[in-house]
């Protein structure tokens, strides 16, 4: 309707047919204008979508296989990372003990060897042991030290003091031995200080140890079969310290002297060991059934000289 009426307003006029023709032409450009930019728009809309979507698509592609890739790559770090932790743990399983375990080790051994000639595992009635050798080593200034005192029943092997692992002390004493000397807890427990100083001189583990032992510790048989004969060559050594070689004039000397200046500070104490060493003595004079006792603890005797007040000349 309005383009009708757009031709009929331009009839009139001298210059109507002009007038019309340039309406016409005017509109038909317009139309044609009109018509060429919303194709032209929609085309390039659609090209613009087309694209779009195609570099979607593969930023997308590159995005996911760039992702695959460093998941790949971080799955790949992660296995590697398991596969040497596994080899580690494999190989700590091949691992000879530490040398302060194979202390503990081998005096374990020891005793579970020689189960049936020491004869520990009796029954026997709580003496207080523990309690009162705490007591004595707390006294003289020795504090959370970790022992163990295993009593045999033989009189066999008198006493003997074996390292643990983890510091521990193993204190090996015969019930035959005590009972005949008829010690006292406090005795038993003065006794048991000498055992103690003597395995915290490194006596024991000097005589005992071998260079095969200090080698090996520690270390890994990995891919190869294990060295026994460290373990074999250190139950050797205990039986000959323990039951033969025992400790020199020398180290009884030092000893000695240190229950001395330790039991010093409490008379009482120092008294105790004076009049044991002397019990001792007497004891062994008279019992042939001890008399290898000295051979390995030489010589209660010499213990008494060793200690006893200088007499001052007048």
């Amino acid at each position: 309707m309005e383009l009708i009426w757009i031709y009929q307003s331009f009839i009139i006029g001298d210059d109507s047919m002009t007038i019309i023709y340039r309406v016409k032409l005017a509109f038909s450009s317009f139309l044609l204008l009109y018509v060429t930019a919303a194709l032209s728009q929609t085309g390039k809309l659609q090209e613009e979508k087309e694209l779009e979507v195609v570099n979607f698509n593969s930023i997308k592609k590159v995005l996911q296989q760039d992702g695959l890739s460093q998941a790949a790559s971080q799955k790949k770090k992660q296995v590697a990372v398991m596969k040497s932790e596994q080899l580690s743990l494999e190989k700590n399983r091949f691992n000879y003990p530490t040398e302060d375990e194979l202390w503990g080790l081998a005096s374990e051994f020891w005793l579970v060897k020689n189960a049936q000639v020491l004869g520990w595992d009796f029954e026997k009635p709580d003496y207080g042991i523990e309690t009162s050798f705490e007591s004595i080593l707390e006294t003289i200034g020795f504090y959370q030290k970790k022992f163990k005192i295993l009593l045999v029943n033989t009189p066999s092997m008198v006493r003997a003091s074996l390292p643990g692992a983890n510091g521990e002390i193993i204190i090996v004493l015969s019930v035959p031995f005590i009972r005949s000397l008829d010690l006292s807890k406090l005795e038993i427990s003065i006794l048991l200080l000498e055992d103690f100083f003597r395995l915290e001189a490194g006596y024991f583990k000097k005589a005992v140890g071998t260079d095969k032992m200090k080698k090996l510790a520690g270390t890994s048989f990995f891919g190869q079969k294990a060295d026994l004969s460290v373990l074999q060559e250190l139950l050797k050594n205990y039986d000959i310290q323990i039951n033969q070689k025992g400790y020199s004039f020398q180290q009884q000397f030092e000893i000695t002297k240190k229950m001395d200046i330790f039991l010093k500070n409490n008379p009482d104490l120092w008294n105790v060991y004076f009049r044991l060493l002397g019990k001792i003595q007497s004891f062994l004079k008279i019992n042939v059934q001890y008399k290898d006792y000295v051979k390995l603890y030489p010589s209660p005797e010499m213990q008494i000289k060793w200690i006893s007040p200088e007499e001052k000349v007048l």
